[in-house]
């Protein structure tokens, strides 16, 4: 195996004697590699010492260059063998080939050793702790086939690390699988050293189109610029970009729903909040977390704020949907409301239409042959002209007996569904007076002059403009205190009159 270059000094320093493993100091003391050959060649035994005046002084020249021209020489090799030569001696080479360079590989394989260890995952450390501290030959069995051994082990650990958090649809978990099928050193490896690049870019593309999908303006942006960029552009963007893009997002829909004015005070002062921190943190947490807490507190408080104003209908609809989830709470605000509301504008509709004169009866029964918009109209519009109508046809006429100043009044109750008024307010009725020559006067905010007098009503919301009353059982007393009145007032005036 070819090493990076270390120098003598350092592969000292990280064999020294006094750590764990044993000693190189001596030639006596190295054990000799099994099966080693002299100088390099791979040959049974090592040279003896050459005769004189053989020319083996040339022949072990020659054999310290090539060991040293050869690749595969470690880094205490080729020293041992630079030195040797620039000895020039006879005796120089000899002691390299016979007993230097054994010891040379023999440091030269502990430094790689001792490499692999620094480098390797917990198996190929554990081996290769075990190979320093025992013989050469151990060494050796860990430098030929043990470490790719425990490798293999290491390398199905994090195969099986990789792939554990990975979606169904990763081209990562999807090889990483296949791998460990086969399970061979060589391919685990292959797949953590060659191949798995290439499936990360093709999950991080994958990715970033999804993110791509559910994110706002500035995630879409973002997204579009990685996707036309390189790798590492692309797990950029994946790994940090998509957050700080997001919080852009985030900020932009919180200041949405702040202005909203259908946004509740809750989630508006919550959100404020989070606006001023400004982190993407809390932006996101905000948004995640918070958000639905509040869009909730503020629902059941308008539903509490409908329901205190409703109508019967309304108020059974609104304390079951407060009894229940967010969700039958939501949809009693958009759907159930409003069909609570329907029941008790028709029930509002049928009582007036018993208690009115001929065209209010008239007017609310057609209303009540309609839709529900028939029946709002009836409330808001209908109502008020068909009793005006029943008002003007009530007037009576000029009698023989009547005295020229004052003409008979009579005073007509107004009927006990137009008590029923929303916001809390009730339609308050006002006692029918009569005006006369001398003094003119007139009572109440809406009049109708003439021989006959003035009538006042008052006003209110109905329960179709969205909000509810006090109910229906309050009419009745209104109409009677009006009607009392009324008599009250004629009775002065005629005996004004008469006196």
């Amino acid at each position: 195996m070819k090493l990076p270059k270390v120098s003598a000094v350092v592969a000292a320093a990280v064999l020294a004697p006094a750590v764990l493993f044993p000693s190189s100091a001596s030639a006596a003391d190295a054990p000799r590699p099994t099966g080693a050959s002299g100088p390099d060649t791979g040959s049974a035994g090592t040279p003896d010492a050459a005769p004189a005046g053989t020319g083996q002084e040339d022949l072990d020249r020659a054999e310290v260059r090539r060991i040293l021209a050869d690749k595969a020489s470690g880094v205490s090799v080729r020293e041992a063998a630079e030195k040797a030569l620039a000895a020039g001696t006879a005796a120089a080479l000899r002691e390299f080939l016979t007993t230097g360079l054994q010891n040379a590989r023999y440091t030269d394989h502990r430094v790689e050793a001792t490499q692999i260890l620094a480098v390797g995952g917990p198996a190929v450390k554990k081996a290769a702790e075990t190979a320093l501290r025992g013989s050469y030959e151990d060494l050796l069995a860990f430098l030929k086939d043990g470490q790719h051994t425990a490798r293999a082990q290491d390398d199905r650990v994090e195969i099986e690390r990789l792939i554990a958090d990975l979606p169904t649809w990763s081209k990562v978990r999807e090889e990483g699988t296949k791998v460990l099928a086969v399970g061979t050193p060589a391919a685990l490896r292959k797949f953590l050293a060659v191949d798995l690049q290439g499936f990360r870019h093709t999950d991080y593309r994958v990715r970033t189109v999804q993110i791509f999908s559910g994110g706002g303006p500035a995630v879409r942006e973002a997204a579009m610029v990685a996707l036309d960029g390189s790798y590492e552009e692309i797990a950029a963007f994946v790994e940090k970009g998509q957050y700080t893009a997001r919080a852009e997002d985030d900020r932009a829909e919180i200041e949405r729903l702040i202005a909203d004015p259908a946004t509740g005070r809750g989630v508006r002062e919550t959100g404020q909040k989070a606006l001023d921190t400004g982190t993407p943190a809390v932006l996101r947490h905000f948004l995640e977390a918070e958000l639905p807490v509040q869009r909730e507190h503020d629902a059941r408080v308008a539903l509490s704020q409908i329901m205190a104003k409703g109508g019967p209908e309304v108020r059974a609809a609104a304390n079951t949907a407060m009894d229940g989830s967010y969700a039958d709470v939501v949809k009693f605000l958009q759907e159930g409301q409003y069909t609570a509301r329907a029941k008790d504008n028709r029930a509002q509709v049928a009582q007036i239409a018993e208690t009115g004169g001929p065209a209010v009866k008239k007017a609310a029964l057609a209303a009540l042959d309609g839709n529900e918009q028939a029946v709002a109209t009836f409330l808001i519009e209908g109502w008020a002209k068909a009793r005006a109508e029943d008002e003007a046809a009530a007037k009576p006429g000029t009698g023989p007996t009547a005295r020229p100043t004052e003409q008979p009044t009579t005073a007509q109750a107004v009927p006990a569904a137009q008590t029923a008024a929303t916001g809390g307010q009730v339609v308050q009725a006002a006692a029918r007076t009569t005006s006369d020559t001398r003094t003119g006067t007139t009572a109440g905010t809406r009049t109708t002059t003439g021989t006959t007098g003035s009538a006042t009503v008052g006003s209110g919301q109905l329960a179709a403009t969205g909000t509810e009353g006090l109910g229906l059982e309050a009419g009745g007393a209104a109409a009677a205190l009006a009607a009392g009145a009324a008599l009250v007032v004629v009775s002065r005036r005629r005996r004004s009159a008469e006196g």
